[in-house]
C-alpha cells in the first residue's frame, strides 16, 4: 500500500517494479499481506479517493476521482512500466469506469504512428490492429497487466436476487430501485440502472461500450489477465449472479461446488473459458430476444473476462 507500506524504500529502487491499485476503502490488511507476500517486487497503492460519503457520488464521479489519483501516483513514481488493479464491490465499477479515461494510444519507440489507422473508431473495434500499426496501448502511461475484481455487481443489483439481503421478494426488490438513491444517493441509480442523466441509457450500459472520450471496452480488453472473484455463499450484500457475470441457469450447481484444493480450499468452482467459449455463449444470446438491460450487459462482459473463481 503505498502511502506507507513503501516509505522505507528509496524511489529509484522501485522503478522496475510493477504498480498494483487496490481499490476498496476497507482492504488495509489485504494491501499489506499483498505486500508481505511480494517484498521488493511490487508498489501497491490503496486508493482513497472514494472515502465515506463520498460513495454515494455515483460511479461516475468516483471514477474520474481515482483516475485522477492514479495520474499522480503514477507521477510520484517515475519509471514505473506496468500496472494492475485489484478492487472489490463497488470498486471493481468503480476502476472500470477510470480505465476508460486513463486509456491512450502511444506511438511505439522507432514508429511514426500512422495516426489515421487508429481514430476512435477503429480503437474500440481492435485494440491489437492499432498496436501493429505502430502503437502501443497504455493505461495511465502504464503496460496493463491484471484488472481483478471481487464481489463486483458487474449486472448491477436490479435483478431478481442480485440483492441478497432482500431474501429475493420481488416487492421489496421493486420497492428498492424506487428508493434506492435516497440511501445510497446516485450510486444507487447507477447500481438500480435507474439514472437517466440527459435522456441517455444507464451508465453501466454505456460502460460496456466506448465513447469518444471514454473508452471503456477498449481499456478493460487490454489487460492481459481479467478474472471475476465472487462469493457463492454468505454475500448479503451483491449476488452471485451479478458478481460472477452468469445467467441464472449458467451458475454451477451447489453439488458441484467442492473444495478440492489445498492451497486454496476457500476457492469452490474455478471457470475459465476461452475466447471461443466466451463467444460462443455470447452467439447463444444474439439468438435469443434480450429485451432487459442485465442481458445487454451481459453481451458485451462474457466477451471480456476470461476467468470466473467462486468462493
Amino acid at each position: 500500500m503505498e502511502r506507507g507500506l513503501c516509505m522505507e524504500k528509496k524511489q529509484k529502487d522501485w522503478n522496475s517494479n510493477p504498480l498494483c491499485l487496490m481499490c476498496a476503502a476497507d482492504w488495509r490488511y489485504a494491501a499489506e499481506q499483498f505486500v508481505k507476500k511480494l517484498p521488493d517486487k511490487v508498489i501497491v497503492h490503496r486508493s482513497e479517493c472514494n472515502s465515506s460519503r463520498l460513495t454515494l457520488d455515483g460511479v461516475d464521479r468516483m471514477g474520474e476521482r481515482l483516475a485522477d489519483e492514479v495520474v499522480a501516483v503514477v507521477k510520484r513514481w517515475p519509471g514505473l512500466h506496468k500496472i494492475s488493479f485489484v478492487a472489490h464491490s463497488l470498486g471493481g465499477l468503480v476502476s472500470r469506469y477510470a480505465i476508460g479515461r486513463l486509456y491512450d494510444l502511444f506511438p511505439k519507440p522507432g514508429s511514426l504512428g500512422f495516426v489515421g489507422s487508429c481514430t476512435s473508431e477503429n480503437q474500440s473495434n481492435n485494440s491489437a490492429q492499432c498496436s501493429e500499426h505502430g502503437f502501443e496501448v497504455r493505461v495511465a502511461g502504464l503496460e496493463p497487466m491484471n484488472f481483478i475484481t471481487f464481489a463486483t455487481p458487474h449486472l448491477g443489483v436490479r435483478g431478481h436476487k442480485q440483492l441478497p439481503l432482500l431474501c429475493g421478494l420481488p416487492f421489496l426488490e421493486k420497492r428498492a430501485s424506487q428508493t434506492a438513491h435516497w440511501i445510497a444517493g446516485r450510486s444507487g441509480k447507477h447500481l438500480f440502472l435507474t439514472d437517466n442523466d440527459d435522456g441517455r441509457p444507464p451508465l453501466l450500459l454505456r460502460m460496456v461500450n466506448d465513447s469518444d472520450d471514454l473508452k471503456f471496452l477498449s481499456a478493460l480488453r487490454t489487460f492481459k489477465r481479467r478474472v471475476a472473484y465472487a462469493n457463492a455463499s454468505y454475500d448479503h450484500v451483491v449476488g452471485w449472479r451479478t458478481s460472477s457475470i452468469r445467467r441464472q441457469n449458467e451458475l454451477p450447481k451447489k453439488s458441484d461446488l467442492l473444495v478440492n484444493d489445498e492451497k486454496y480450499p476457500h476457492v469452490v468452482h474455478v471457470e475459465q473459458g476461452t475466447a471461443k467459449d466466451n463467444h460462443n455463449k455470447a452467439s447463444s444470446m444474439v439468438g435469443v430476444q434480450i429485451i432487459d438491460l442485465e442481458g445487454n450487459l451481459l453481451l458485451k462482459l462474457l466477451l471480456l473476462y476470461q476467468k470466473k473463481t467462486d468462493l
